[in-house]
């Protein structure tokens, strides 16, 4: 085929990125458009890492170093599926990548789910981040006690802004309604719930290690939590990571026993079958106690043992997992919530590829891995584009054609990089004045203005 090839990747967070980056280095000559629903780029980077963890942020230089290459072109503000259709897009590009990774929750599914005071965690995440869509949402920290559920790095994170002295928070990009509730905030005690043993915890250990290292917290850890079963014992041994975590809830057990101000407390082997309410708000969680043993896949399952006991809190945080949702024109698999692929390759509902169009990231494998899992994610789906190229595989877009025009006709107020710029030199400038990396604009309204659209 003639080059460049026009390239459409939908959703410009680390794996949208990634992929153009791959793009270049194995060698495409690609005009590349980069699509994002918000007007900010840079996705769970800017909406779902943590406010103190600057230095996972530091991504987001190599994100505007594509930006900001003749070859790329950024739209941003515009909605796949609605602003503009999968069909539409078909006809403007040769190849179209999916990188708009999982948007919703998963659920628990017991009784008390949605109660007053019972939330996501994504939710929480995206309100303390600044993001767009949950700028309006209002959790009570008049509690003295939050229970998170789940044992993955979300859930870390949300116990461990609850706690986190206000000096250090200051000093971040936490959106600033959400620094002003935490500065009065009652919030004594967080609980994290784990449903399965402390070696199948799906947190990292340096994670774990911050709790130990926080000005005014401690951790509470049950020795008896951490008597392992034969296979998990085993799992340690060859598992450097979850001997580790072990070694650190271990050390968190035997400490000192007198509490901080704050605490955290680790419990394992227990899971929420039901949010208690009074008046229509959370007044605590019914829990059961749990043992391990082999399921059919060989791996190690949690079943209740009938054991029951009540746990007093006034705020209830989920964190079991982003689910992806489905976008209008895109396969979708809502068991798994990702994009039907091989190789990358969008798979159509009689499993056939579709022409032209490919997955990466959460979309492609659910919301599984680190920031980095997302470069050699993208780079294999960028090979089976790069062969689809060499063979002629592609799509075939109206000559001349500008995507941008049909969104202008729209009066859709889209977003292009010197828009963002003016964004971002914004942002910055307020945070420089405040001794902070950045102050964020959080509605999108005062983005587009900001950004002089």
């Amino acid at each position: 085929m003639d080059l460049p090839t026009r390239v459409a990747i939908i959703g410009a967070g680390p794996a949208g990125f990634f992929t153009a980056e791959a793009l270049f280095k194995q060698g495409a000559a690609a005009q590349i458009d980069i699509y994002n629903r918000y007007p900010p780029p840079f996705g769970l980077v800017r909406d779902g890492v943590a406010p103190d963890h600057a230095a996972i942020k530091s991504v987001t230089r190599v994100c505007q170093a594509l930006l900001d290459r003749p070859e790329v072109r950024y739209l941003g503000n515009v909605e796949v599926g609605s602003d503009i259709s999968v069909e539409e897009l078909r006809k403007h590009y040769h190849q179209i990548v999916y990188a708009f990774g999982a948007q919703s929750d998963r659920r628990l599914g017991i009784p008390g789910e949605d109660l007053d005071g019972s939330h996501p965690a994504t939710a929480f995440v995206g309100w303390y981040n600044g993001h767009p869509a949950y700028v309006d949402a209002s959790f009570d920290l008049s509690a003295e006690h939050v229970v998170v559920v789940g044992n993955g790095n979300v859930a870390i994170d949300v116990a461990r802004i609850l706690v986190l002295p206000m000096e250090t928070l200051e000093k971040t990009d936490i959106a600033d309604h959400a620094l002003d509730a935490l500065r009065a905030s009652r919030v004594r005690m967080v609980t994290l719930l784990g449903r399965r043993g402390p070696v199948q915890a799906a947190f990292t250990n340096p994670e774990l290690r911050e709790f130990g290292r926080l000005e005014g917290v401690s951790v509470n850890v049950l020795s008896s939590d951490l008597d392992l079963d034969p296979e998990s014992a085993r799992v340690v041994e060859e598992d450097r990571v979850r001997s580790r975590n072990l070694s650190t809830l271990k050390a968190y057990a035997e400490a000192d026993a007198d509490p901080a101000p704050r605490q955290v407390r680790f419990r394992f082997l227990v899971s929420p079958v039901e949010i208690l309410g009074e008046d229509g708000h959370v007044s605590g969680v019914r829990i059961e106690r749990n043992r391990l043993a082999l399921g059919p896949s060989g791996s190690l399952r949690p079943h209740g043992t009938g054991e029951t006991f009540d746990m007093p809190c006034g705020m209830v945080l989920r964190s079991v997992g982003y689910l992806g949702t489905q976008v209008p024109g895109v396969p979708h698999d809502p068991r798994t919530g990702t994009v039907p692929h091989r190789e990358g390759r969008v798979l159509d509902d009689d499993g056939r590829p579709r022409l032209g169009e490919y997955v990466v990231g959460w979309a492609k494998r659910g919301p599984s891995g680190v920031i980095g899992t997302n470069k050699a994610d993208a780079a294999a789906t960028v090979k089976a584009m790069i062969e689809d190229i060499a063979g002629g595989v592609v799509l075939g877009p109206e000559e001349g054609s500008d995507p941008r025009d049909l969104l202008t006709g729209r009066a859709v107020r889209w977003i292009d990089e010197s828009a963002w710029a003016r964004l971002d030199a914004y942002e910055t400038g307020m945070g420089a004045t405040a001794g902070r990396p950045r102050v964020k604009v959080c509605t999108v309204e005062e983005m587009l203005r900001v950004a002089g659209r």
